[in-house]
């Protein structure tokens, strides 16, 4: 018993003797060898290299910040969580414990990305926009405990792992729709999901405004869309609409987390709220009865009418004049009662009509089909296949696609046949099936530079409360969100599992009504 106890003893020294030996030849010790950042950030940057060191938060902190409104935010979730002060100074000439600035970033980092140094001593972000500023913030508090995100104060510690992060989005478009035309969603609604998207380093809100179940948006010079258009919505609630105070009101919000919104109002179909709202716009001139059904392709503007060109231009015109982005979306998608010749006549129209208001178009890829896209025009892939050959023809003509694949991007499929929320028209999809693909190289045809980003559609048939919202897009959206943001070299389902776990804690603390999806090992405190 004494030998082998003799002999235990000696193998663990050598162990630990070899352990210090490879730190002292690399010049440092057994703490730097083991140094790593926390498989906890989504997206997962572009580089990490951790140093060792860690960065506590403590009650005497200090925020300085170059951009007031990146610098306020932090401050508010930070005062929220911990309870301390953490007065903030904005263009201070000293750098506070943590510093947000807009000098001193890696070029390569663009617009939008940032560089991460964190010492046992303080925090810095640095970026060339407030845009990069604030994806910085998102992944500081990604490396805090999930605790951070509470809105009610926690006990701490509040660390930081040291090292740099340096990091960047492989593509320009990352989107998120929102159907509020099936269901009618708030101002404070939709500015709660625009706040979830934001963690995430989502940069578009597509909005889908009007649909055959109802119109969403008023316009002046058509009142009774929003009136009697948006009095109803899917099941034959009372719907609702947004004045035109309540769409700014969400752009200004959107702007304020770094999104842009994309306004969608659908055509030639999917116009049946339109139609019921005035009797001339029909080519019959009767109008339809209001729809609160789910059915789809049965309505359509009236191609040969002039009316509809003039109705176009109006509509188009507010809500260009309304939105600083620079697309306006003309859905274009499912004009089953629209002939081809029409569909042809109508989309060149549209198209040129938006032009004329300062914006460029975007449409779901139906608009490929007319094979006379303007080079602005952006499309939308939506399909189930991994084939659209007049989209692939588009594109090879100068057409960017935002890729939405509907069979993994779509976050109104349901996870499993279980799900009470949902469809399955496009498949079930979990969120390893969200996360399995490559937008970059998924399209035959559509690849490389033709790949604008990558967009998550939530359409709205069964979703009716916020919690809803929550469920269908958490955690299948963080997916989506890093497919568009990190490198593909980073791409690793089991690493993506790990680190969507971590994200459980915060949702909790948040109050998101997530799924726990069995594909996740989610960590104690999800």
């Amino acid at each position: 018993m004494r030998t082998q106890r003799l002999r235990q003893f000696l193998l663990a020294l050598l162990a630990v003797l070899g352990l210090l030996g490879a730190g002292l030849a690399t010049g440092a010790g057994p703490a730097a060898a083991a140094a790593a950042f926390p498989n906890s950030v989504v997206p997962v940057p572009v580089s990490e290299t951790a140093d060792g060191s860690t960065f506590t938060l403590t009650s005497g902190a200090t925020l300085t910040s170059d951009d007031a409104n990146t610098g306020g935010y932090l401050a508010g979730v930070l005062r929220a969580s911990t309870g301390y002060a953490l007065p903030l100074t904005v263009g201070a000439t000293t750098p506070g414990t943590i510093a947000l600035s807009l000098s001193g970033a890696p070029a390569n980092v663009g617009a939008e990305g940032y560089q991460l140094t964190a010492s046992a001593t303080g925090v810095v972000i640095r970026a060339n926009q407030a845009a990069g500023l604030f994806h910085g913030v998102q992944t500081l508090l990604q490396l805090l405990p999930g605790a951070v995100m509470s809105p009610t104060v926690q006990s701490g510690p509040w660390t930081v792992t040291g090292g740099t992060i340096v990091d960047y989005p492989r593509f320009g478009y990352r989107g998120a729709m929102l159907d509020v035309a099936r269901h009618f969603f708030t101002v404070a609604q939709v500015e709660r999901y625009i706040d979830e998207l934001a963690l995430y380093k989502v940069n578009y809100l597509h909005l889908h405004l009007s649909d055959d179940q109802g119109w969403r948006i008023a316009i002046n010079s058509w009142p009774n869309l929003a009136t009697y258009g948006g009095s109803t919505e899917v099941g034959g609630g009372a719907g609702g609409y947004y004045t035109q105070a309540d769409y700014s009101a969400i752009v200004a919000y959107a702007a304020s987390r770094y999104l842009t919104v994309v306004p969608e109002i659908d055509m030639p179909g999917h116009t049946n709220a339109a139609l019921a709202s005035y009797a001339p716009l029909n080519c019959n001139g009767v109008a339809p009865a209001l729809y609160t059904g789910t059915n789809v392709g049965f309505s359509s503007l009236c191609v040969p009418l002039p009316l509809t060109y003039t109705f176009i231009d109006q509509v188009v015109g507010e809500l260009s004049a309304l939105t600083p982005g620079p697309w306006i979306h003309i859905g274009g998608d499912e004009a089953s009662s629209t002939t081809a010749t029409d569909y042809d006549t109508f989309i060149g129209k549209a198209q040129q009509i938006v032009a004329n208001h300062g914006k460029a178009v975007m449409g779901w890829h139906d608009i490929a089909n007319t094979g006379a896209l303007l080079p602005s025009t952006q499309a939308q892939f939506w399909g189930t296949t991994t084939t659209a050959p007049n989209l692939a023809t588009a594109a090879a003509s100068g057409t960017k696609v935002v890729m939405s694949p509907a069979n993994h991007a779509y976050l109104d499929m349901k996870y499993t046949r279980k799900t009470r929320l949902g469809q399955t028209w496009a498949g079930l999809i979990e969120v390893n099936t969200a996360y399995g693909w490559d937008p970059g190289n998924y399209l035959t045809g559509v690849t490389g530079s033709s790949v604008a980003g990558v967009e998550g559609p939530l359409w709205t048939e069964t979703i009716v409360t916020s919690a809803d919202i929550d469920y269908m897009a958490f955690p299948r959206l963080p997916a989506l969100a890093e497919l568009g943001w990190s490198p593909w070299s980073t791409h690793s389902q089991t690493a993506f599992d790990s680190r969507l776990g971590a994200q459980g804690p915060r949702w909790k603390a948040m109050g998101v009504n997530y799924y726990k999806s069995p594909q996740i090992t989610w960590p104690t405190g999800s």
